[in-house]
């Protein structure tokens, strides 16, 4: 295929959307013709711990190179895609069941050969689902077999291919997940192109009775069905569709910071932003095109981004990250204290605000270890010039312990609910009339 818009870029290989264009292509072929057509589904075992040791950018070099190897690997005996973060799917027209075997025991073995990411040299392991088409079967169905059928090998340790319908775990829960996130895929699409989207606020409150900002968060809604969060961001981050999701949030967010504005009540708006955004050469392109169209000062935007991001040495992120500060956007850290959280990365990242993640706050007040560590992040943020935000923050008990460990704001159910966009306004004009000698953050 030809069309860029197939091709994963990090791999080289086709991606998601376009294995799926492929496969049907293939399957219709093959049941034309009666010909045999196979699937492998390979996931990468233990990629985390190389995301872990190495750095996200790391991770994506062993991704291209594993990518790269595939694809030489296979060359004309079928199609690679890259399916998620570490999944690659094989199409393999004319093989039969042990010939399609027989090529996963090649690949186990191509996967292992010494890999070289700078000074170090590892030796990944895969697991592999094999799935052979049937009659009337569809694309779809041919690949959450193999897909389950990998699973099944993880479960057995990992390094080791598996055939569909040969599983020694008993059940389709793979099969009925990949499903789901095919439905929910098209529903993306369908609310990208018709609408479907929509955006909900949640205020960020000081101590000394100030808005510092409020947050936005993305819904989802096609034909009165509500798709959680929950369920669509994974679906757009394995889809790449969560590039388009944060543009369409970023134009948004400051088309409501412009209307904030106009109607006497400037407030910062706070937009996450993923890996795969600043990872796209045109993220910059896209977050200047926001602030043009909706002539939204730079100030009242904010992008939450988390420390592993603020971390990666890759020369896209620190580029798309130096030209937000250039334009004016402030920065914020997300979640700290999960995943790649150090408190010695703080000084060398430039953001001025950093976001105690939740799972700090609900133990409070009550775990007083949990305490301590809330009390250390604190003080170093401050120290550093940072505002420190406590998220999830339900009740007065947690308030004041807050309060006294010397957190600047707070962003929970006790003082609101994320709100739709006319909802929010109203609240932020009722807060400014209660509220007459604490100004906005601006």
């Amino acid at each position: 295929m030809s069309d860029p818009s197939v091709i994963d870029p990090l791999s080289g290989c086709l991606n998601r959307q376009g294995c799926l264009r492929m496969g049907a292509r293939l399957t219709e072929l093959a049941q034309k013709n009666r010909q045999p057509l196979a699937a492998l589904w390979l996931n990468l075992d233990r990629f985390r711990k190389v995301n872990d040791s190495l750095g996200l950018g790391g991770g994506d070099s062993v991704i291209a190179k594993l990518g790269n190897r595939l694809s030489h690997g296979i060359g004309h005996r079928g199609h690679v895609a890259r399916m998620s973060a570490d999944e690659f799917a094989i199409l393999a027209p004319m093989l039969r069941q042990g010939e399609a075997q027989m090529l996963a025991a090649e690949l186990l073995s191509l996967i292992s050969a010494p890999l070289e990411i700078g000074a170090m040299c590892l030796h990944p392991t895969a697991s592999i689902g094999v799935a052979c088409l049937e009659y009337d079967e569809s694309a779809e169905s041919l690949l959450q077999r193999a897909e389950h059928a990998m699973l099944d090998g993880k479960h057995q340790g990992g390094a080791m291919h598996v055939l569909s319908g040969e599983e020694k775990q008993a059940g389709r829960l793979g099969v009925k997940l990949a499903r789901e996130e095919l439905e929910v895929e098209h529903k993306l699409h369908a609310a990208l192109e018709i609408g479907g989207l929509y955006l909900h606020y949640q205020p960020i409150v000081t101590f000394d009775g100030r808005i510092e900002a409020i947050e936005a968060l993305m819904r989802c809604e096609l034909n009165g069905e509500l798709i959680p969060p929950s369920k669509f961001i994974p679906v757009a981050e394995k889809t790449g569709l969560v590039v388009r999701l944060g543009e369409w949030c970023l134009l948004q967010a400051a088309l409501q910071a412009k209307r904030l504005l106009d109607l006497g009540v400037p407030t910062k708006i706070a937009v996450n932003v993923s890996r795969a955004q600043l990872t796209a050469p045109k993220f910059s392109q896209a977050l200047y095109t926001a602030l043009l169209c909706s002539e939204t000062p730079p100030a009242l935007l904010e992008l939450e981004i988390t420390e592993s991001l603020f971390m990666d040495i890759s020369e896209l992120v620190q580029s798309n990250l130096r030209k937000a500060i250039e334009m004016g956007v402030s920065l914020s850290i997300d979640d700290f204290g999960t995943g790649y959280s150090c408190l010695a990365t703080l000084k060398d990242i430039p953001a001025g605000k950093l976001k105690l993640d939740r799972a700090f706050i609900a133990p409070l007040p009550d775990d007083k270890r949990v305490l301590a560590v809330v009390r250390a992040i604190t003080q170093l943020g401050r120290e550093l010039g940072m505002t420190v935000v406590a998220e999830g923050v339900e009740n007065l008990d947690q308030l004041h312990t807050l309060q006294r460990a010397g957190v600047d704001a707070i962003q929970g159910y006790l003082h609101a609910r994320p709100m739709g966009a006319e909802e929010i306004t109203a609240w932020l004009q009722h807060f400014q009339q209660t509220h007459p000698e604490s100004p906005h953050d601006q």
